[in-house]
């Protein structure tokens, strides 16, 4: 059960390397066996399709993100901290995450069937939590922002947009980085931004 385990790692780390390197539809079975050095039909043991494999890693994907950015808002009541404490989860996995984060934004296309609902229903409810953030904020008084909805989806761009144009030799820190993104998220909402080394 082990070595199963470990081969179906082996599998979707070398299927994640290649989509992101190549994009799923020039990507073939025969292109993942030979990056971990087993025959194609070898792979059927452990996953049903080509289809298959970039469901699960989006699914993994999804799983981790929300292990990171909307875990953390469970023992958080305030608006104003739900909403940092889910940025900063969101840019600390997108920033780990590089080649996982740009199969989840350019290869939404490529999901078929079953798999894309299930996807869509993940990536939909993942949203739903920062927009039910941004709807109590403005419920009490503490976020100014005319739709929740439209607030949610411009503030996910703007934290997706950091796997454009980071990269870990650049001369700002992941956690610089971090601070920029939760100053501009906040006060996006109307929330004045205090530096963690202020408060």
């Amino acid at each position: 059960m082990a070595k199963e385990h470990q081969t179906k790692q082996f599998i979707r780390n070398a299927a994640r390397k290649l989509f992101a390197e190549r994009g799923y539809n020039a990507v073939a079975i025969r292109d993942i066996a030979a990056a971990i050095g087993k025959q194609p039909g070898g792979l059927y043991n452990h996953f049903g399709s080509k289809q298959a494999i970039l469901v699960d890693l989006m699914q993994e994907n999804l799983e981790r993100a929300e292990a990171a950015a909307i875990a953390p808002l469970a023992d958080l009541s305030d608006p104003a901290d739900r909403l940092e404490a889910f940025v900063r989860g969101h840019i600390a996995h997108n920033i780990a995450n590089p080649d996982d984060i740009f199969i989840a934004y350019m290869e939404l296309r490529s999901l078929e069937g079953a798999g894309s609902k299930q996807i869509m229903a993940q990536r939909d409810a993942y949203e739903a939590t920062l927009r039910g953030v941004l709807r109590d904020g403005q419920a009490n008084g503490a976020f100014v922002i005319a739709d929740p909805a439209i607030q949610a989806r411009a503030i996910l761009s703007m934290l997706g947009g950091i796997t454009v144009w980071y990269r870990q030799t650049g001369p700002q820190s992941p956690a610089d980085i971090t601070e920029c993104y939760v100053q501009a998220a906040l006060q996006s909402v109307g929330v004045t931004y205090t530096a963690p080394s202020e408060r």
